[in-house]
């Protein structure tokens, strides 16, 4: 599988929901596995803890942003039916379809091993029925997102990452099995170096098999000043990690990258820096051609701090200009 970027679409501007949309080259298509031949999706997990709903969320995002998103980004947790009546509208948009990720982690009350030795398989079967009867529609599904601080690595935990991996799989498998051919798998990663240098960090791979999309969820944090530092975050006391994304490119390099979540914090000292993170998106995007999908967490109160685009004008005009690039609008989200 070749993974490369283009340069984009060409042709006028249209407006979609009022708001302005680049159109896409007929000439880029999308796989089975939801990889876009150009460019990449741009996404958006709208206005997380603001207590307003998925597509209230989506709607006001958007329109903060200028643009729509091909990707919504949902969470789910325990016995949750999904996608929810709400996320199948904003899926079947007549005028924008959008690609649904939806973050699900099956149990908060039982150990990896528990669920990969079938302790709630009746809730995965549950599950899978209710996605056979009412959504065909491809989407992506994440099981357990960012394992890495949940390890616990001593003996007979049900919590290390052998477990984690397992349980994955028998996810996974259990689904295909009931007939949930249209999930379309992500394996997401913190994209952290310090749990990426845990000794136990390759065991948390569930396999190919399983495994459609990789992907990180890295937060420009004090050692991240662009793009490039973002997906690629290394540190002096970890000297031996190359980086997210150049471990993905040799560890998995038939596999598409996804950044699943990426948020900017507010820097007192540095008022233009969201502005200037954006900026530098747009600039670098295109040294990363394995990464096809880019999904932004935006919220105001993100566990350590600010990740809102437009927390001030100059940061919403820049990440605006973005979330427009033709890099991103290059390829048509399919209609269902």
């Amino acid at each position: 599988m070749t993974l490369s970027g283009c340069s984009g679409a060409k042709g006028e501007a249209e407006q979609v929901n009022g708001m302005l949309s680049l159109p896409s080259s007929p000439s880029c298509t999308v796989t089975d596995k939801l990889i876009p031949s150009c460019g990449a999706w741009w996404g958006l997990a709208p206005e997380v803890f603001s207590g307003a709903g998925p597509v209230q969320a989506t709607h006001q995002a958007e329109g903060r942003m200028g643009g729509t998103a091909d990707i919504v980004h949902v969470y789910h947790r325990g016995d949750e039916l999904f996608p929810t009546s709400k996320e199948i509208e904003l899926a079947r948009d007549a005028a924008r379809p959008r690609l649904l990720l939806v973050n699900w982690k099956p149990s908060l009350t039982h150990t990896w091993r528990q669920i990969a030795d079938g302790a709630i398989d009746r809730r995965i079967d549950r599950l899978a029925d209710y996605i056979r009867r009412t959504f065909p529609e491809r989407f992506f599904l994440t099981i357990h997102h960012e394992p890495e601080n949940d390890v616990r690595a001593g003996e007979g935990s049900g919590m290390q990452a052998a477990d984690y991996a397992a349980m994955y799989r028998h996810v996974v498998l259990r689904l295909r099995d009931r007939g949930v051919r249209n999930a379309v798998t992500v394996m997401t990663y913190m994209g952290a170096p310090n749990w990426a240098a845990k000794p136990w960090f390759e065991q948390l791979y569930p396999g190919d098999d399983v495994v459609d999309w990789v992907a990180m969820d890295p937060y420009a944090d004090a050692w991240v000043r662009d793009f490039d530092g973002l997906v690629n975050k290394t540190r002096r006391e970890y000297g031996q990690w190359p980086g997210f994304y150049r471990w993905m490119q040799w560890r998995f390099p038939g596999k598409p990258i996804m950044i699943a979540e990426w948020g900017v914090f507010e820097r007192s000292q540095q008022r233009t820096f969201k502005q200037e993170f954006f900026n530098s998106v747009r600039t670098q995007i295109q040294r990363y051609p394995q990464i096809k999908a880019l999904v932004y967490f935006d919220s105001p109160r993100a566990p350590r701090g600010d990740t809102r685009f437009d927390s001030d004008p100059a940061a919403a005009r820049a990440f605006s200009e973005l979330a427009r690039d033709p890099y991103f609008r290059a390829t048509r989200v399919p209609r269902p």
